[in-house]
């Protein structure tokens, strides 16, 4: 049966879980996104060599599910790190690494391959008229990535951007699996304590579906702000 009775301590609880899922999510859309920019970059002026590279780790981890790569990341991170320490000399704990650096890794790993493919479509949809124009203007190669291309780019990718933030946040209650809490985790947590599962997971829901509106909003706010400036 339904209880209504235990909805606010469940959702007290699971609410604390809220801002280290939005940190961990935040940290995993930058860094990935700065990476897939890069390999964006990479693929868009055909550089030799680091173009093959980049396709194809984008065909592993854009196929590899995300719980084997956190798994296996879980499993060989400590010894890289202890073998990195060793090439300068420094002894390194890498067993000591935190469950959380270890999802945040394996998902900006995963994540990389997807925003790249994101900030490629931008670039492809750019006009290449406007860079002649440009030049014949005299900007500079900085100035025309500055000032043309660059706000362009953000503008188009800003929708798949947003979405994939929500991946992101739904990717994360994967660490369950190497005991990082986020909000299902804790949801499930809490939920073990009273067995009330129905209720601690429809809180989880609400949560979630406040978060994907807000990221929305705010997503669809900057994209019309930055097309009208």
């Amino acid at each position: 049966m339904f209880d209504m009775d235990v909805l606010l301590p469940d959702f007290r609880d699971i609410m604390g879980a809220v801002p280290v899922t939005l940190a961990m999510a935040l940290i995993v859309f930058v860094v990935s996104t700065i990476i897939g920019g890069l390999f964006a970059l990479v693929e868009h002026r055909r550089i030799p060599v680091l173009r093959e590279f980049v396709v194809t780790y984008k065909v592993i981890f854009k196929g590899v599910p995300k719980v084997i790569v956190i798994f296996l990341v879980y499993y060989s991170l400590p010894a890289v790190i202890q073998f990195l320490g060793s090439l300068v000399g420094v002894t390194l704990n890498g067993h000591a690494t935190s469950n959380w650096v270890i999802l945040v890794v394996s998902l900006i790993a995963c994540m990389a391959a997807f925003q790249a493919e994101i900030v490629k479509g931008a670039l492809n949809s750019f006009d290449t008229g406007q860079s002649d124009a440009a030049h014949s203007l005299g900007y500079k190669n900085s100035q025309l990535f500055r000032r043309i291309l660059f706000p362009q780019i953000v503008v188009s990718a800003i929708p798949d951007l947003a979405s994939s933030i929500m991946v992101i946040m739904k990717a994360l209650s994967l660490g369950f699996a190497i005991e990082v809490v986020d909000i299902f985790a804790q949801s499930q947590l809490t939920a073990a304590l009273n067995f009330y599962y129905l209720e601690a997971f429809l809180i989880a829901v609400v949560i979630y579906m406040v978060i994907a509106y807000i990221v929305t909003q705010l997503a669809d706010r900057t994209e019309r702000a930055l097309r009208v400036w």
